[in-house]
Formats: C-alpha cells, sequence, structure tokens
C-alpha cells in the first residue's frame, strides 16, 4: 500500500487522543507547556513550502510516544504539517517496513511524506541524545535472568518517564532533532 494511502488511513490527533487510555494527561501536558524556540519557528516555517504530511506509528502506552508526539505537534503547526496517527499493532504491514535496526518495532515512528505521497524523511523512535540516556538507564539493571529484572525494569521506565516530563532541555534536544531530520532532504 502507498503512504498516501496509509496516511488516509490514520487517526487525527484528536480521534487519536479520544482513544487513548495511558499517558493521556502527561501527553497534553507537554503539548501545552512546550514552545519552539523563535529559531526553531523559523526553520519550521521553511518547511511550509514543501507541503509535506506526517504518518506516526504509535501506541498510547509508549513513553516515548508520550514525549515525541506532542514536540512533532509543535513543529507540524509551524510547519503546516499535517499530520495522522496509525496504532502500530493494527498496522504491522507498515511498521515492518520501518524497523529500527532492522528488527524492532520501536515506536513512535514519523513518516514524513511530500504531496505526492513520496517518502521525505523518516524520524523515530527517539533523538541520539534520548537514546543514550535510555541505554545508560538499561545498562544498570540487572541481568535479565535476575529474579528482580521485571521489578527494576518498571522502575527504570516509571524513572525515564517521570524525567520525559519535567527535563524541558530533552524536550528541546527532541525538536532540534525532528527538525533537522526533515530539512537535511
Amino acid at each position: 500500500m502507498e503512504l498516501l494511502h496509509w496516511f488516509q488511513k490514520g487517526l487525527t490527533f484528536d480521534e487519536y487522543l479520544h482513544s487513548m487510555n495511558v499517558y493521556k494527561e502527561e501527553t497534553l501536558y507537554i503539548l501545552n507547556e512546550f514552545e519552539l524556540t523563535e529559531e526553531e519557528q523559523q526553520q519550521a516555517e521553511m518547511l511550509q513550502q514543501h507541503k509535506l504530511k506526517a504518518i506516526v506509528l504509535t501506541m498510547d502506552w509508549c513513553g516515548d510516544a508520550m514525549l515525541n508526539i506532542p514536540i512533532l505537534l509543535n513543529i507540524a503547526a509551524t510547519a503546516h504539517i499535517d499530520v495522522r496517527f496509525l496504532l502500530r499493532d493494527d498496522h504491522l504491514e507498515l511498521m515492518d517496513q520501518y524497523l529500527t535496526n532492522g528488527t524492532s518495532r520501536s515506536i513512535p515512528i514519523f513518516i514524513f511524506i511530500d504531496e505526492q505521497g513520496n517518502e521525505w524523511a523518516v524520524w523515530g523512535p527517539r533523538a541520539a541524545s534520548i537514546q543514550k540516556l535510555v541505554s545508560e538507564e538499561q545498562a544498570k539493571l540487572p541481568n535479565k535472568d535476575a529474579l528482580n529484572f521485571k521489578e527494576k525494569q518498571q522502575e527504570m521506565i516509571k524513572h525515564l518517564v517521570s524525567s520525559y516530563q519535567k527535563e524541558s532541555h530533552l524536550w528541546r534536544e527532541i525538536s532540534t532533532s525532528i527538525i533537522e531530520t526533515v530539512k537535511k532532504k
């Protein structure tokens, strides 16, 4: 199926938000608190000429989606990028074309397309600096065979989600990463 058709199948943000059961308030918090810098606004405005659309592969339980989607939406509002959401688990045919490291169905994935539906750029599931942070936290976990692995993993996720909401410098790094990826084309 062509990317334009996938886009047309997608949910609007309001529809996606209405369907959310997890991280809804946290997503809205970041959406309402995050603002582009003047420089980011100028860069996003320069993207308007390309008349892009974006497909977001996501799930509501994903902490990275909670963090990245509101930032994308702020960029998209300025860049006039129409954004549609597809739930990963309902759209594996598309997801499997955008595996992380060729093996992982990591989300969110942002697929930017032009007016004709051609792929323009792909971003996700994390900015490099956020991946470094996550990798550092994962390195602290006990061996997967350890009795307390699941407990420690859940604590790590809770800590990361809290950091995602409180540490606004992370928001800036993500914004820069998304804008740089889209304007490289």
